[in-house]
């Protein structure tokens, strides 16, 4: 079976048992009827994926991998803020009427600082450093800008990754502040394996693990009775994972990144996203 599954089962029923539950609280995400969206959270979960040994996809029920691997290029190579750049539907409920999301996710890696080896934008300073100093303890994008968090439609919730190279492995951390574990645990899992990936081909290195950090991993209420049928499905193994090599981190595209064999279980039940 998946390694991914068996984390995900693992965290869902970890959560489900030993959670704290906000039910007698006030909270701000809600459902479109209004009604206040109550959660069942655990504090800080840490999971690793070694992606020497597979990719990290879920089997249970189908990660949309190429909607979300377009999701992560808009952010990171689009440095895009309007959802006029994106393919899916996924940010159309925070988007504003010119589809704008605010000074959130791309538009902060687009912003540029100068440093004695010249200008740079986040990500730009990122390629620098893994080709002329990629031993170096501080590549790491940072999304979560105090300053501008008003002008955000949404704070960022994963918001920052720190890229570390062991010999010619590159590893990665993604800390994330809150992860609706439903509806959005494996998208970003894949999203950022993927993104590992692009970073080590296009310097030559291996991509090793990539290390998820979230602070608040929460279950909506609303979700809990299809989290436990889920978990109950049959799981397969996890498919091959193929990137077409190449060196300019800017010319991938979403068709760059194939998964073959990707045999995942029918899943009619829908997951409504609280806002």
């Amino acid at each position: 079976m998946s390694f991914a599954d068996k984390v995900f089962v693992e965290n869902i029923k970890d959560i489900l048992k030993n959670g704290f539950a906000d039910t007698d609280l006030p909270v701000r995400p809600h459902w479109s009827d209004g009604s206040p969206a109550h959660t069942i959270k655990k504090f800080c979960i840490v999971n690793r994926y070694d992606l020497k040994k597979e990719f990290p996809i879920i089997t249970l029920r189908r990660t949309y991998f190429k909607s979300c691997v377009d999701e992560m290029l808009w952010i990171w190579q689009k440095k895009s803020n309007n959802i006029s750049d994106l393919k899916s539907g996924v940010w159309d409920s925070w988007a504003d009427k010119d589809g704008s999301i605010g000074k959130a996710y791309g538009y902060q890696l687009a912003q540029k600082s100068v440093y004695p080896e010249g200008e740079f934008d986040q990500v730009d300073r990122i390629l620098f450093d893994l080709k002329n100093n990629p031993y170096s303890r501080r590549i790491i994008a940072n999304m979560y800008v105090h300053k501008d968090l008003h002008e955000m439609a949404l704070y960022p919730c994963a918001y920052s990754f720190t890229l570390n190279l062991s010999g010619d492995t590159l590893n990665g951390i993604l800390n994330q502040r809150s992860q609706d574990m439903m509806v959005a645990n494996n998208w970003n899992v894949a999203q950022y394996a993927a993104l590992l990936c692009m970073f080590a081909a296009v310097n030559g290195f291996k991509a090793g693990e990539l290390v998820h950090v979230i602070a608040d991993a929460h279950i909506y209420d609303r979700h809990i009775p299809i989290a436990l049928k889920m978990i109950e499905k049959p799981q397969y193994d996890a498919p091959k994972f193929m990137l077409t090599q190449k060196s300019d981190f800017y010319s991938f595209t979403a068709d760059d990144f194939k998964l073959t064999d990707y045999r995942y279980n029918d899943f009619e039940e829908t997951l409504e996203v609280a806002i």
